[in-house]
């Protein structure tokens, strides 16, 4: 028992060292860049005579990208994701174009939908509707860019057209067998209790119900997407996480090696039940569903799983092997090159280069976990536009 500890310690400490953290976001960095490249050689000389082609390379660059953030949460901290959803909607979500709808509770959960997407084979097709300047970061935003995320001001009059404009343009000639899911964050902004109490006051003036454990849902995005994809999706996932422990999980911990355990639910709206020619009706079954999360969400604060709440566990939903060889490779390719060439500078460059080296590297590991962090935010403009 006690060496068992022992190594959990030697373990975490090994992990935690900065020179591991910089080798890590060393990596990350230049792995990402180069998939930027070949992502913007693409935009430049494949997107404008062969869409699908495109898609089809960016589909697997994205990949790459994705397998690495979802490999620090699989594999580097050890954590895991227990999934509920009826084994016949899990056999769909497979094969369908599809729309999910979240919780904003936690700083990771985003990182949880890469999870069960790259546990599904569909990391490269996942998108985000995210406010506009998350599009300027540095290899998560170039790579959402160039894989046809949709970015938004928050100013209504404008982000409409933008919406209309960009889902027609996904949508156009999407090739088969490369499926495409689609996250949206209702709420707006990640949950606090006194953003939730600020935003029943609305459901109060409104005559909805209050909610206990999410911000009131806005309407107006959802109802514009749902108008505009209904033709090219076959159904709309209500996606609830939760965190069995730690009770708030923060990205500094999953990078330095601390194990969380989450949860999921998740549920099938097929797309016939979701009401998109009616806008008033459509708010209706945005705010029906909110209140049915809710309920599910009350369930696993009172229980501690989901376990019970309606859906059995998808058992052989575990973690695949992809994202591991995805990074050791990138280990392999860039890391131990640079092993070489780092040696070398040490022994033949001077003191002063060396100290500014020292200097930049620590720079950008902080600028990757800032990136990171940034990029944690994501989902805020679909629902909060001005003006609602």
């Amino acid at each position: 028992m006690s060496r068992s500890i022992d190594d959990q310690y030697l373990n975490r400490y090994f992990k935690g060292l900065t020179i591991v953290q910089l080798f890590l976001g060393y990596v990350f960095l230049i792995s990402g860049l180069l998939v930027n490249l070949i992502q913007f050689l693409s935009a430049c000389f494949i997107w404008p005579f062969n869409r699908a082609l495109y898609r089809k390379i960016n589909y697997h660059l994205a990949t790459i990208i994705w397998s690495q953030l979802t490999f620090v949460y699989q594999w580097w901290s050890n954590s895991d994701i227990v999934v509920y959803i009826k084994p016949d909607d899990l056999e769909k979500l497979c094969q369908e174009n599809s729309l999910w709808l979240g919780n904003h509770r936690y700083e990771v959960d985003w990182l949880l939908g890469w999870v069960v997407t790259q546990r599904l084979g569909l990391a490269g097709g996942s998108k985000i509707l995210g406010k506009q300047s998350l599009r300027a970061l540095p290899i998560i935003g170039w790579c959402w860019y160039f894989t046809e995320s949709i970015f938004l001001r928050r100013v209504w009059s404008t982000d409409k057209s933008v919406l209309e404009r960009d889902i027609q343009q996904l949508v156009q000639d999407y090739p088969k067998n490369y499926n495409f899911t689609l996250f949206l964050s209702c709420e707006g902004t990640r949950y606090t209790e006194e953003k939730r109490l600020e935003s029943m006051k609305i459901a109060r003036e409104k005559g909805l119900p209050e909610l206990q454990h999410h911000i009131l849902p806005r309407t107006k995005g959802f109802v514009l997407i749902i108008k505009g994809l209904h033709k090219h999706i076959t159904a709309v996932y209500d996606m609830t996480v939760a965190f069995q422990t730690p009770k708030q999980p923060e990205l500094s911990n999953l990078l330095i090696g601390h194990q969380c355990q989450a949860e999921a639910f998740i549920r099938r709206i097929p797309i016939a039940e979701v009401p998109y020619d009616d806008e008033k009706k459509a708010a209706e079954f945005i705010q029906k569903l909110f209140q049915e999360k809710d309920k599910t969400f009350e369930y696993f604060v009172q229980h501690g799983t989901f376990d019970g709440a309606g859906n059995p566990k998808a058992v052989h939903l575990k973690r695949k092997k992809q994202d591991l060889i995805i990074e050791l490779a990138c280990l392999l390719l860039i890391g131990l090159p640079s092993i070489y060439l780092f040696i070398k500078f040490l022994l033949f460059a001077s003191i002063f280069t060396q100290i500014i080296f020292f200097i930049i590297g620590i720079a950008g590991i902080v600028g990757i976990r800032l990136m990171i962090k940034t990029a944690s935010r994501p989902k805020l403009p679909l629902n909060s536009t001005k003006g609602e």
